[in-house]
């Protein structure tokens, strides 16, 4: 699978191990940055990784900082992506078969690299279920978002 992986500072660590981790199950990684644990700001990591899988050069991607709150609500802007942070492996999985998630965040101050690893394992592992009443509600969610968009 191809994997667009990013982070700010508070989470470069992890996402380099995650990164890795990703590597050696045969993952095609892209890396979008940062590359130091210089200051920067997670939107624009955020920006570079939902990019990448809308523009369909990712299947699915995965975003670190310091809580996962923050590049999640950036990479929820962007339409088509279904972003959230998931500190457990039934969330990671679940979010995947019934919302459709493509995009995983998680917190660097918030779970330990085998915790994430397990994480990244279940969103990756996961597929929709594509049953009609999860069809039904990602189509409604689809829907508020190009709503939303024609309006601007």
């Amino acid at each position: 699978m191809r994997i667009a992986i990013g982070a700010d500072h508070a989470g470069v660590e992890l996402k380099r191990d995650l990164a890795g981790h990703l590597a050696q199950q045969g993952h095609e990684v892209t890396d979008l940055g940062t590359h130091s644990t210089a200051p920067v700001d997670y939107p624009d990591t955020a920006e570079a990784v939902a990019t990448a899988v809308r523009n369909g050069q990712a299947d699915r991607g995965v975003l670190v900082c310091g809580s996962g709150a923050g590049v999640s609500v950036a990479a929820s802007k962007f339409p088509g992506i279904r972003a959230a942070v998931c500190h457990d492996t039934y969330s990671a999985r679940q979010a995947v078969e019934h919302d459709d998630l493509n995009v995983l965040c998680l917190g660097a101050r918030v779970v330990g690299p085998a915790l994430a690893r397990a994480l990244v394992d279940a969103f990756l592992g996961a597929t929709f279920t594509s049953e009609e009443r999860y069809l039904r509600r990602v189509a409604k969610i689809d829907a508020i978002e190009s709503r939303f968009l024609r309006d601007e």
